[in-house]
């Protein structure tokens, strides 16, 4: 820990002496970032504001619905012909009203009860009598209109609705898993980048400092002249060396800022811990936690579920079905408004109708197999993703195990090469071994520290995608799916 803090430090110190001013980012705060302005993101987060936004309305469709029906004024005045008494008479009226109705849809039984009075003021002068009235009239009815023999489409399209808007979260949190892992994997890109201009930039001062020594060796007779071209050869591959990591260095952070969404002439240096201690994963635990609790399971359990809904569809194509209508009231016709009721007529309807299909050449049987057919495949896919999931969590186990190894065969490298560099440093201070000599040890040297630095890195992206994975943190010891739910919630 101590070790990367000094590093970071001497980067920063470095970026300040060159007069730019840095921006310095933790992984933590490079993933929060990300998780605000990632355009996946937020096409992910207005689809979830959509999904819940729908299923506010069907759900507010479902309480009961007021409605007034104004009718401020309305006139006619027609020439009609009657044919039973042979004559043509003029009819002539005068209307001013309206109506109030309340309905409320029964989603238990797929029915819809209703209340509607209206209310008007008729003149009416002329017909075919000659007859006229002012007056008021009111009519007054309850109404129920039942469907029978059918599924309930009420509650089914609520139902559906719940699982886009559940569906809709659980990607949305798949998607802020998915940018936390890109967003690690360019963070430690950069830092790799850091780490490998330091190992270089260690290496040119290697190689100037051998340069200096052939140099005052060669001013003094001591060795041949070609001694000192070819150190300065190297010098200058390793000056380019550092050049050349700096250029994949600066375009790698400018990539990461797109991703972030920061604006590209903002200077940014990464900060990471990648001192290892080895974790313990129990492959079981894992592989349970991971099948009991991962977003992709339920998506296929919610595929599952929608595919029996367009079963129930389906098999209601031309379906015998019914429907019952219900309606009883009363009206009232009176010059004074008052007194409309005072000798109200009583009405009642009652309907009810059959629709049965005949023969539809095989249409439903088919559509049948074939909603079958998709439901046996999310069936499929649902057993699938779960053998997926065991296999990629057995697969990272191992890679976690041998990322230990590695870490230790490369530390253990690391050590032998700086030694061998600093013997063999030794050697060509007292000139029993030439530059090109040196030379090969310096890389060894670099190859060996980068290596360190790889191994470590890859341990901690395993990690990393066992967490994901999993949806258990085992460096922490806790479930992550508490972190993953914040990602659904939208203020």
């Amino acid at each position: 820990m101590k070790k990367i803090l000094l590093v970071a430090l001497g980067l920063a110190f470095i970026c300040i002496c060159q007069g730019k001013a840095q921006r310095l980012m933790t992984l933590q705060q490079s993933v929060d970032e990300a998780l605000k302005n990632s355009p996946q993101i937020v096409r992910m987060r207005l689809s979830l504001i959509e999904t819940r936004e729908l299923l506010n309305a069907q759900r507010a469709s479902l309480r009961s619905n007021f409605r007034l029906n104004l009718n401020p004024f309305s006139y006619r005045n027609n020439r009609n012909y009657s044919d039973e008494q042979q004559k043509w008479y003029n009819s002539e009226s005068t209307q001013i009203g309206g109506s109030f109705g309340i309905s409320q849809p029964i989603i238990w039984t797929d029915g819809l009860l209703s209340l509607k009075n209206d209310f008007a003021w008729q003149s009416n002068s002329g017909g075919l009598f000659g007859e006229s009235f002012k007056g008021y009239r009111n009519d007054l009815y309850l109404t129920l209109d039942q469907p029978l023999f059918t599924y309930n489409r009420t509650k089914m399209a609520l139902k559906e609705l719940e699982f886009n808007h559940e569906n809709a979260k659980l990607n949305y949190a798949l998607e802020a898993l998915n940018v936390e892992q890109q967003i690690t994997q360019f963070f430690y890109q950069i830092y790799q980048k850091q780490m490998e201009l330091m190992t270089s930039r260690e290496e040119y001062a290697n190689r100037k400092r051998s340069y200096e020594i052939i140099s005052n060796k060669v001013e003094a007779g001591l060795t041949a002249k070609e001694e000192m071209l070819q150190a300065e050869l190297d010098m200058m591959s390793s000056q380019s060396t550092v050049q050349n990591i700096e250029v994949d260095l600066e375009n790698t952070k400018d990539n990461f800022k797109q991703v972030l969404g920061l604006p590209l002439s903002e200077e940014i240096m990464v900060i990471a811990e990648v001192s290892v201690l080895p974790v313990d994963v129990d492959l079981d635990m894992a592989t349970n936690f991971a099948l009991a609790n991962r977003m992709e399971i339920r998506q296929r359990q919610i595929n599952i579920e929608t595919g029996k809904f367009e079963l129930i569809k389906t098999n209601a194509t031309n379906e015998f079905k019914g429907n019952l209508n219900v309606s009883v009231g009363i009206n009232g016709i009176n010059e004074k408004a008052s007194e409309v009721f005072n000798k109200p007529e009583d009405n009642q309807d009652i309907n009810f109708s059959l629709e049965i299909p005949l023969f539809d050449w095989g249409e439903k049987k088919a559509r049948m197999r074939a909603a079958n057919a998709a439901l046996e495949q999310s069936e499929y896919n649902l057993h699938d993703e779960q053998k997926s999931i065991r296999l990629n969590i057995r697969k990272i186990e191992r890679s976690i195990r041998n990322a230990l190894i590695q870490i230790d065969i490369a530390r253990k490298n690391e050590e032998n090469a700086q030694l061998t560099y600093e013997i063999n440093l030794e050697k060509y201070r007292n000139g029993d071994l030439t530059s090109m000599d040196l030379n090969l040890f310096q890389n060894q040297l670099t190859q060996k520290k980068n290596a360190l630095i790889n191994a470590l890195i890859d341990y901690k992206l395993e990690l990393l995608n066992m967490k994901l994975q999993s949806l258990y943190d085992f460096e922490m010891k806790r479930s992550i799916i508490d972190d993953v739910m914040k990602y659904e919630m939208i203020q």
